[in-house]
């Protein structure tokens, strides 16, 4: 069996966190390929938040939900809002109990390239999403730098991941190392257990 792919591996890790019935964020809607796959393992009971600031990016994943699995589009909120506002989206309750949240920076894949995740908003969406994610939850960041701003935005996140808490906090590191074109890698947080 060969390595898998960021993609594959940050869905497998949130795989691992995610229980019947738990809420999830898929911060980064995009074409909606988290977003099933949150809602997915949630399943009817759950209830999974998207966010985009792209109508487009919401329509393809209303579209991709509604066609694949469309029993599971009454638990999935989208919200037309920047990440850094699911604090405000996302209720109350709750916070602190999130299984799983879920980023893939970067530009709307098929869309124009010009609109992306900015550091200052994405930083503040991580923080936030540390805020509520549940001990023993996990936070997946898919990072691509490849494209024009992207190295920037790479840079500011794992200087972010990099100061994390170790007793707070376990963070990993997935990439591959001999490919020379930018490829993307993934950022993986859990949220440590509280000590008893």
């Amino acid at each position: 069996m060969g390595f898998v792919s960021v993609l594959t591996m940050a869905q497998e890790l949130a795989a691992q966190r995610i229980e019947p019935g738990d809420c999830c964020i898929d911060a980064t809607a995009g074409n909606g390929v988290d977003t099933l796959f949150l809602a997915k393992e949630a399943g009817p009971k759950g209830l999974v938040h998207a966010f985009d600031v792209q109508e487009t990016a919401l329509a393809s994943t209303a579209a991709r939900l509604s066609g694949e699995q469309p029993e599971r589009s009454s638990g999935v909120r989208l919200h037309l809002a920047s990440h850094d506002r699911m604090k405000e989206y996302v209720d109350a309750e709750p916070h602190g109990r999130i299984s799983a949240v879920m980023f893939n920076l970067g530009y709307l894949p098929g869309a124009e390239h010009h609109v992306i995740t900015q550091p200052g908003t994405t930083l503040t969406a991580l923080d936030s999403a540390l805020e509520l994610l549940r001990p023993g939850g996990m936070l997946t960041v898919v990072v691509y730098s490849g494209h024009p701003g992207g190295a920037e935005e790479a840079e500011a996140v794992n200087r972010w991941a990099e100061s994390l808490a170790q007793r707070e906090f376990q963070v990993m590191c997935y990439r591959f190392m001999n490919q020379r074109n930018s490829p993307p890698y993934l950022i993986a947080v859990e949220k440590r257990q509280a000590a008893k």
